[in-house]
């Protein structure tokens, strides 16, 4: 299928210096037989959490990180999904379109906390700021049931992808970079917005696509979700359209050139560098508990009734 759909594509990979190949994320009503997703959990809706029915202890129970579960998928080459009903944590719910509005918990978590009950994580000045950047954003409901993600070559032939995703290191994403503005002429088509991990390679990228914006989206700035990565890895997340631009265009371009030469060098000085790393740690790293799922279990009973 891959050779078909994408018949340069290896190509490409060769000279980015990329062993790993990019991830296909697609919206689907056919649930993934992967077992890569969160555990089953209700979902913290706004509307319920008013009504102070949610139940925070279970959902931070049962927590866990969407670029947790991707990093599984790409280790073992396999599908990772989510739903309404698996979503792991609850502020990517908002974020992949399973839960609109926000919750006020992780608006006051995600930004300065409440005074005297809660330390926030303080990546924005304020929950108004952040508030302000949700109604931005402002993300579709998903259009299916499953949100799944799974390497290119393994997506099912009557799947169609919505995005593609790469990771990689600051040297082969240099190649990409560029080559996003070679295929398109624009010197603005790569963004990089404020966003948890799962917001740059969902929420972002789809928030241009909708728009009709050509744009790929640099991600990978999220320290929380950082654990989840390689050192010094990215993610850039593309629409099909200017993936297959690059597909076509890239032998036109300065990856073909003796400068591409050196950026080769330094990729294969990096690999050299990493390559005990990869060797020693092939198993999957298992989520534990995080910051974020300890100071929640803490602070939970005065917040709830905060927020309300």
């Amino acid at each position: 299928m891959e050779q078909n759909r994408w018949p340069n594509l290896q190509d490409l990979l060769d000279i980015l210096g990329l062993d790993e190949k990019p991830m296909a994320v697609y919206y689907t009503d056919n649930r993934p037989e992967s077992d890569i997703t969160p555990a089953q959990s209700d979902l913290p809706t706004r509307e319920k959490e008013i009504q102070g029915q949610i139940d925070w202890e279970a959902i931070f129970k049962g927590f866990s990180c969407v670029i947790g579960h991707l990093w599984k998928a790409r280790r073992k080459r396999a599908t990772a999904w989510f739903s309404a009903e698996h979503y792991g944590c609850p502020g990517a719910a908002f974020f992949l379109g399973f839960n609109k509005p926000q919750n006020e918990f992780v608006i006051h978590y995600v930004a300065t906390g409440i005074p005297g009950h809660m330390n926030g994580e303080c990546y924005l000045n304020s929950p108004n700021t952040f508030r302000n950047i949700l109604e931005y954003m402002n993300p579709d409901p998903a259009p299916k049931k499953y949100l799944a993600i799974t390497p290119i070559d393994l997506m099912a032939p009557e799947e169609e992808p919505s995005l593609i995703l790469f990771f990689c290191r600051p040297e082969s994403m240099a190649g990409l970079h560029q080559l996003a503005t070679f295929v398109t002429g624009d010197a603005e088509t790569v963004k990089s917005p404020w966003g948890s991990a799962c917001s740059s390679i969902i929420a972002w990228p789809f928030f241009y696509l909708n728009r009709g914006i050509e744009a790929a989206v640099l991600g990978g700035w999220d320290p929380t979700a950082r654990q989840f990565y390689k050192t010094d890895e990215l993610s850039l997340a593309l629409t099909p359209a200017l993936f297959e631009k690059m597909l076509l265009s890239w032998q036109a371009s300065f990856l073909k050139q003796p400068a591409w030469k050196i950026s080769q060098k330094k990729i294969e000085k990096s690999k050299e560098i990493w390559k005990e790393k990869t060797v020693k740690n092939k198993g999957i790293p298992v989520h534990s508990e995080t910051g974020r799922t300890n100071l929640a279990r803490k602070t939970i009973p005065a917040l709830w009734r905060l927020t309300r």
